[in-house]
C-alpha cells in the first residue's frame, strides 16, 4: 500500500505497487486532467509535478512515489488562477486541449525552478503538441514568466485529522488491519 500527499490530501493507494502513478491518478483518484498519450514517456501529455519536479506520470510506479507530494493540473491552482494557466487562455493556445495539462505542469515546474528560463530551456520542454501551437505556447511561457504571481502550487493543504482518503474515496482511520486489500 503506497502513501503520498496529491493535490494536498493524504491518499493511501491500495493497489498494486507497480502500478504507473497515470493509472493510480485517472483510475483511483478520477484526476483524469492527467491524459494518457503514449504510454512510453514520450509525448509528456501525462506530466504532474512531484516533489516541485514534472514527471512523465506513466513512466513511474507508485512504489517509487512513496511519500511524496504529488501535484496534477487540478491541484496546480484553484479557479485556474496560476501565472501559467493565465497566460495560456490570454495567448490563446488551446487547440484541441489534449496536451494542455501536461504542457501546463512542465511549463509550471520549468518556471519553479527558473523564474527565467533560457530559450535552450523552453526548447528542452519534452512535451509535443500535435496541433503544433509552439508559437503561442512560447509566447504563455513568456508571458508567464513576466508575471510577478508566485510560481508555487496553491491546493490547500490537508488537515490532519488521524483519518486520510483512500484511493476508493472512503476514510481509513489510524488503523488499517494487516492483510490484502479486497
Amino acid at each position: 500500500m503506497t502513501r503520498m500527499t496529491v493535490n494536498g490530501e493524504p491518499i493511501h493507494y491500495r493497489l498494486d505497487p507497480q502500478t504507473p502513478l497515470l493509472w493510480a491518478l485517472r483510475d483511483a483518484s478520477n484526476l483524469t486532467g492527467t491524459k494518457h498519450g503514449c504510454d512510453s514517456g514520450d509525448c509528456g501529455a501525462c506530466t504532474v509535478m512531484v516533489d516541485g519536479r514534472a514527471v512523465k506520470s506513466c513512466t513511474v510506479t507508485i512504489a517509487a512515489l512513496e511519500g511524496s507530494e504529488v501535484v496534477t493540473i487540478e491541484g496546480l491552482s484553484a479557479n485556474r488562477m496560476h501565472p501559467v494557466q493565465q497566460a495560456w487562455a490570454a495567448e490563446q493556445v488551446s487547440q484541441c486541449g489534449y496536451c494542455e495539462p501536461g504542457f501546463i505542469m512542465a511549463i509550471a515546474a520549468l518556471l519553479r525552478a527558473s523564474p527565467s528560463p533560457s530559450a535552450e530551456a523552453i526548447d528542452a520542454l519534452p512535451n509535443i503538441c500535435r496541433c503544433g501551437a509552439y508559437p503561442r505556447i512560447r509566447k504563455a511561457i513568456a508571458r508567464a514568466a513576466a508575471t510577478a504571481a508566485p510560481l508555487v502550487p496553491t491546493a490547500p493543504k490537508a488537515e490532519q485529522s488521524g483519518s486520510e482518503r483512500l484511493s476508493n474515496g472512503s476514510s481509513a482511520q489510524e488503523h488499517i488491519p494487516s492483510g490484502n486489500p479486497p
